[in-house]
C-alpha cells in the first residue's frame, strides 16, 4: 500500500503536493535546518496539524508528517532544536505547523507536543529536498512604501489581533496593503487572518525557505533583504509587518528593525500588560507611537500605561477609538485616511 503523507504548512512553497517524492533515511552529517522530513507520529496528539492549506487537523498514532528541521525559543509555549535529536531519532512538532526538533523546554500550560521519530528525508533524484529550494525570487528591487511595525513584547500579546484592524482600517480607506510576518515559527494562519481582513498580499520568512527566525543574525538578515525585495515587486502602498515576539527574544526582531531603517513610519508595540511596557522600552530603548494588546484592554489599564510609561494607547478592540487610530495613521504615514 502507498504510504499516505500529512504535508504541514512548512511545506506551503513547495510541489511536494503535485509532485511524487522518496523517503530515505540520511547520515546525521547530511542534515541541515531546513531540511524537508517525515515524522510518523507515536503518540496520540492533542496538539492539531496546520496544512499546507492552513487547514488545521487531529492527526492519529501512526501518520507520517512532512515538516522541515528548525528551532524554536517561545517564552510562553516551549523550546527546541533540531540539532538535539538524539540516536533514537525520536523528536516533537515544535509547532503545529511542522517545525520538528527535540524539544528541551515545555510550559506546564501547553498541551503536549506531537511526539515523532525520523522517518527519513524526502529525496527527488537521489537529493534531498530543502525548504530554501523553494524559496521565492523578486527583481531585487529596494522596498519604498512606508512600513507599519508591529511588535510586542512577548509571545501572545495581541500583535496578529492588532495587524488585521491596522490592515481593515486602512483597506476600507482605499489603500492596497501587504501584511507580513518578518520574526516567528512557521504558523500560516497569521498571515491568513491578514489576507482575510483585506490583505492584498500576504508574506512572510517561510517565502524565502526559513522555518524559523531562530538563526544566525547574518542568515535571517540576508533572507530579509529578500524578502522586501519580493514585497517591493508588489503595487502597494502600505506593508504591515509584524516582528513575532519581541526584540529581545531570539527571533532576531532586533534585525529586523535594522533592516527596515526609515521606511518604518509607525512602531506599534503590543503588550501583556502595563509593566511589559516598560521593560520593553526600557531594555530596547524602543518609542512606539503607540501601545496596543492586552495592556490596554481596560480604562484602568490604559492609564497605567501612560502613567508608567509616558506613551499613548489605544485599544483597538473599542470601534470608538477608530477615529484616533485613523488620525494617527494619517499622520504618520503622510496618507489621507477619513476618520
Amino acid at each position: 500500500m502507498r504510504e499516505r503523507f500529512f504535508l504541514t504548512s512548512v511545506t506551503r512553497n513547495s510541489d511536494l503536493d503535485r509532485s511524487r517524492f522518496a523517503v530515505d533515511l540520511l547520515p546525521r552529517s547530511q542534515w541541515q535546518s531546513g531540511d524537508y522530513v517525515v515524522g510518523e507520529i507515536l503518540n496520540t496528539p492533542r496538539y492539531e496539524t496546520e496544512l499546507d492549506s492552513g487547514r488545521m487537523i487531529l492527526n492519529m498514532k501512526g501518520d507520517l508528517l512532512v515538516g522541515a528541521f528548525g528551532s524554536r525559543a517561545a517564552t510562553l509555549e516551549g523550546v527546541g532544536d533540531w540539532k538535539e535529536i538524539g540516536t533514537d531519532l525520536r523528536m516533537q512538532a515544535l509547532t503545529g505547523a511542522g517545525l520538528f526538533g527535540k524539544a528541551t523546554s515545555k510550559s506546564p500550560f501547553m498541551p503536549d507536543w506531537i511526539e515523532l521519530r525520523y522517518h527519513g528525508h524526502v529525496i527527488r533524484d537521489n537529493s534531498k529536498l530543502t525548504m530554501p529550494q523553494f524559496a521565492r525570487s523578486g527583481s531585487g528591487a529596494d522596498l519604498q512604501i512606508p512600513v507599519i511595525l508591529i511588535v510586542g513584547t512577548s509571545m501572545s500579546a495581541g500583535k496578529t489581533t492588532t495587524g488585521r484592524i491596522l490592515i481593515h482600517e486602512l483597506a476600507r480607506a482605499g489603500l492596497r496593503i501587504g501584511g507580513a510576518k518578518l520574526t516567528g515559527a512557521s504558523r500560516y494562519r497569521d498571515v491568513l487572518s491578514f489576507l482575510d481582513a483585506g490583505a492584498a498580499e500576504i508574506f512572510d520568512f517561510v517565502d524565502v525557505g526559513l522555518p524559523s527566525t531562530v538563526c544566525p543574525v547574518e542568515q535571517y538578515g540576508q533572507a530579509l533583504r529578500q524578502l522586501l525585495g519580493i514585497i517591493a515587486d508588489h503595487e502597494l502602498d502600505v506593508l504591515v509587518a509584524e516582528a513575532g515576539a519581541s526584540p529581545l527574544e531570539p527571533y532576531n526582531g532586533e534585525t529586523a528593525i535594522r533592516e527596515l531603517g526609515d521606511r518604518i513610519r509607525c512602531i506599534v508595540l503590543c503588550a501583556s500588560d502595563p509593566y511589559a511596557v516598560v521593560g520593553v522600552k526600557t531594555a530596547f530603548n524602543l518609542h512606539p507611537d503607540f501601545v496596543a494588546g492586552p495592556a490596554t484592554a481596560t480604562a484602568a489599564a490604559t492609564a497605567l500605561v501612560r502613567r508608567l510609561s509616558g506613551l499613548y494607547a489605544l485599544d483597538l478592540t473599542d470601534r470608538g477609538n477608530m477615529a484616533p487610530l485613523r488620525r494617527l495613521l494619517s499622520d504618520r504615514l503622510g496618507i489621507a485616511i477619513p476618520s
